[in-house]
């Protein structure tokens, strides 16, 4: 599968996600205002791949010319979560002064690493889970799509699946419908059947009920922001999912890029959570119902076995004497 996210005459190009799984169509995004409306409506979406966004939208406004730092607090407020955003923005703005050219080899290389690390990443993890985890072959358990469509083009989350399956060592996954858009029920179903990985898609409430029958081996989920403390903001429902996971002795594991880790924050309180338009929820509602409609929620690092980055799991972050290791 192509780049998520990419750069080609003069225009960002990315797979449209909100046209999965019924059509695979890309988009060619020539200005900000197209970009961000991209980001709003989680056409691209996933920590990496909107860190790739925000830099390859500050390399579009320097090669038009544009009031780059106008159109790069835009992007970066674009969404409020995702740290990454910022990230990409804030990375590429540093080359501003050395031109637009150096601007777009520097968000070129961003998309580089991207792949990179997450390859990395997710074999640290893919390792973590197999010493957790004694039985073979592995029942896994995703939320939200942490996959390709998430990143450039490997996946976190996902990416530890790749590795599992092309070793024989993957039975089944279960998929997590998942809220807003129902990312895990379109998009993550969609990249396992492009790579003939078992599956079966659930309702997120089903999450519990698969590991108290005994069907989770293990749950995998990726990051939109992590504190220092070693806190995860993730798609909603994750927090509910570590509880569960936690009360089953099923281990929950986080994936991400670094990039992925907000050291000014101490923990998880200090995240701005998300929350989308009422209409995604009210198709079926009495006229006029209230809604609440968060995008993300946080996980204490103590629910959580391991976070893992490129550099492997991040060591006794927010743990202290008698928490469990």
């Amino acid at each position: 599968m192509r780049r998520t996210i990419d750069w080609a005459d003069g225009a960002i190009v990315i797979i449209d996600q909100t046209a999965l799984p019924g059509e695979f169509r890309l988009l060619e995004l020539r200005t900000v205002s197209e970009l961000v409306d991209a980001v709003k409506r989680l056409a691209v979406r996933g920590a990496p791949a909107l860190g790739a966004a925000g830099a390859l939208g500050v390399a579009l406004s320097a090669h038009q010319n544009g009031d780059v730092h106008h159109d790069a607090d835009r992007i970066a407020h674009a969404r409020p979560t995702a740290v990454n955003l910022a990230w990409g923005v804030e990375r590429a703005l540093k080359e501003l002064p050395n031109g637009p050219h150096a601007v777009l080899a520097e968000a070129l290389a961003l998309l580089d690493e991207d792949e990179r690390l997450n390859k990395a990443a997710s074999r640290h993890a893919a390792e973590i889970v197999l010493a957790e985890c004694p039985r073979r072959p592995l029942r896994l358990l995703t939320h939200c799509n942490a996959g390709r469509l998430a990143t450039v083009g490997w996946g976190s989350a996902l990416g530890v699946v790749w590795h599992l399956h092309a070793r024989g060592l993957v039975e089944e996954v279960l998929v997590d419908e998942t809220r807003p858009l129902l990312q895990g029920a379109r998009l993550t179903a969609w990249e396992l059947a492009q790579e003939n990985v078992p599956y079966r898609v659930q309702p997120d409430s089903a999450a519990a009920a698969a590991m108290a029958r005994g069907m989770v081996d293990c749950v995998l989920v990726g990051a939109d922001r992590i504190a220092a403390n070693g806190d995860v903001a993730n798609k909603i429902g994750t927090y509910g999912l570590a509880i569960a996971a936690k009360h089953h002795g099923v281990p929950f594991v986080v994936v991400a890029p670094s990039s992925t880790v907000d050291g000014k924050l101490a923990d998880g309180t200090g995240i701005t959570i998300e929350e989308r338009d009422a209409g995604e929820l009210t198709g079926s509602t009495p006229a006029d119902a209230p809604v609440f409609n968060p995008a993300f929620d946080v996980t204490p690092f103590d629910l959580i076995t391991a976070v893992v980055t490129e550099h492997g799991p991040l060591r006794d972050a927010g743990r202290s004497p008698g928490r469990r290791r």
